[in-house]
């Protein structure tokens, strides 16, 4: 009878119980985080933006008078009063003349002043901390100091008594529109605000270029200065140069501040912000056609965006092009 014997053959080791795994806290959950942060921003993007923009477009189908809880129905009664007002359209041309004018001095001015500092070797945050330090200021302490005392029309006013060095007469800048001489001073009181912020906007994009580009060009004969500035820098802005322009063009429809306290009492120069703030909160106090117009503003911008991206690729991939 044969027996069997385990002596001296290897016995396996017990399977040891494998540690339970920390469960994961609410705290370290990616999802938990995202909401975390995007939580309230989410919340106050549907409450101040979202809900006054439905509001505003249930608001423009009826006819809102000294209310805004109206029950009387007229279609689009108020979007015919809005498209067929001189005033509203006229706006319309103001705001044209005064993007026109503005995009692309600021973009200009804001690449030049980046260009510059971007080039200096001492001093840099200073130069930089200077350029900006207008973006802080309200537009409308700025819009009071340049009609008070820059361009105020009278012999005392800096402009007047600059050009009065040249023997040229004084100058009513803000009083009529023949000559359009408020242009100058709407454009340049924007110009000081903004051109701060792009220009910190265009350093950024100047400052992440590889100096490899730069030493390559130089190697194949490019000759620093305006070659180079041609057919490196400027297309490697091109991102930025788009988003720069759209906000710029943004912000143009958005005027109301400088156009408000500079031509208080005018009757002409008004952007459409001034216009349908005057039809919603004028005598008439029409809300019902104040919406109509900031919905018939709103289908402008977006139009004008998407042509603008577009035509100029806003957002598409570096691959792509």
């Amino acid at each position: 009878m044969s027996t069997t014997t385990t002596r001296g053959v290897a016995q396996p080791a017990p399977a040891q119980a494998s540690k339970p795994r920390p469960r994961r806290g609410l705290r370290a959950s990616s999802t938990f985080n995202f909401w975390l942060f995007t939580g309230p921003f989410l919340i106050g993007l549907i409450i101040f933006v979202f809900v006054p923009i439905g509001w505003s477009v249930w608001l423009s189908f009826f006819e809102a008078r000294f209310t805004v809880t109206p029950s009387e129905f007229v279609g689009f009664e108020n979007y015919r009063q809005v498209l067929t007002d001189e005033d509203f359209l006229n706006s319309l041309v103001t705001f044209t003349v005064f993007a026109a004018f503005i995009v692309p001095a600021t973009w200009a001015m804001s690449l030049g002043l980046a260009l510059l500092v971007n080039r200096l070797r001492f001093m840099r945050a200073f130069f930089r901390s200077v350029f900006f330090l207008p973006t802080a200021v309200s537009y409308v302490a700025a819009s009071l100091i340049w009609k008070m005392s820059l361009f105020n029309g009278v012999r005392f006013g800096l402009a007047n008594t600059v050009i009065g060095w040249f023997g040229v007469d004084n100058i009513a800048w803000l009083a009529s529109p023949d000559p359009p001489w408020y242009w100058l001073v709407i454009v340049t009181v924007r110009l000081w605000l903004q051109s701060g912020f792009f220009m910190i906007l265009f350093l950024a994009a100047l400052q992440n270029i590889p100096r490899e580009l730069y030493e390559a060009a130089s190697i194949d004969g490019a000759k620093p200065g305006w070659q180079t500035f041609r057919h490196i820098t400027l297309p490697q802005l091109r991102a930025t140069s788009t988003a720069v322009i759209l906000l710029l063009l943004i912000a143009a429809y958005q005027a109301f501040d400088e156009f408000y306290n500079l031509l208080t009492k005018a009757t002409w120069g008004q952007p459409p912000l001034v216009e349908l703030y005057k039809m919603a909160l004028g005598e008439n106090q029409n809300y019902g056609a104040g919406s109509a117009g900031a919905v018939v503003l709103t289908v402008l911008i977006c139009v004008v965006t998407l042509l603008q991206g577009k035509i100029m690729g806003f957002g598409r991939g570096e691959e792509s092009k």
